[in-house]
């Protein structure tokens, strides 16, 4: 929550990119809960935003292959080659489920992180869910 991450804090990393896609047609934002809620449907969204035409089997493979499982043993996408990134500490890619902050945070905890969190983004339209 104080920003202390490797590529800064993530209100501003967040914020800052909603804010250059209010203005810049070439930015997609994908959210992860849409992503897990039907990846078929976000494989041909991001299709369509790159103007690619593909066929069934393709988009098949690419929606096997952006699986949560399938890419935390992909070291091209979960940074175990990045040696800035301290794996003792925590894999860049954890469990991959929705919602499993509350098996984390205290009610205590939650309750500070909603505050700062709304401190945070007050001045943005983005919106997530966290709950499927």
């Amino acid at each position: 929550m104080e920003g202390k991450n490797v590529f800064g804090p993530w209100y501003d990393h967040v914020n800052g990119w909603w804010e250059k896609k209010q203005t810049y047609s070439n930015l997609l934002y994908l959210f992860y809960e849409d992503l897990v809620e039907d990846t078929g449907c976000e494989v041909e969204n991001l299709c369509s935003f790159l103007g690619l035409s593909t066929s069934f089997e393709e988009r098949e493979k690419i929606t096997k292959g952006v699986q949560f499982d399938a890419m935390k043993q992909n070291k091209m996408t979960n940074y175990s080659t990045i040696p800035v990134m301290d794996f003792k500490i925590s894999p860049f890619m954890r469990k991959g489920k929705v919602g499993d902050w509350k098996n984390h945070f205290t009610v205590a905890q939650n309750e500070q992180f909603d505050e700062v969190y709304k401190q945070k983004m007050k001045n943005t339209t983005v919106r997530f869910r966290t709950e499927i």
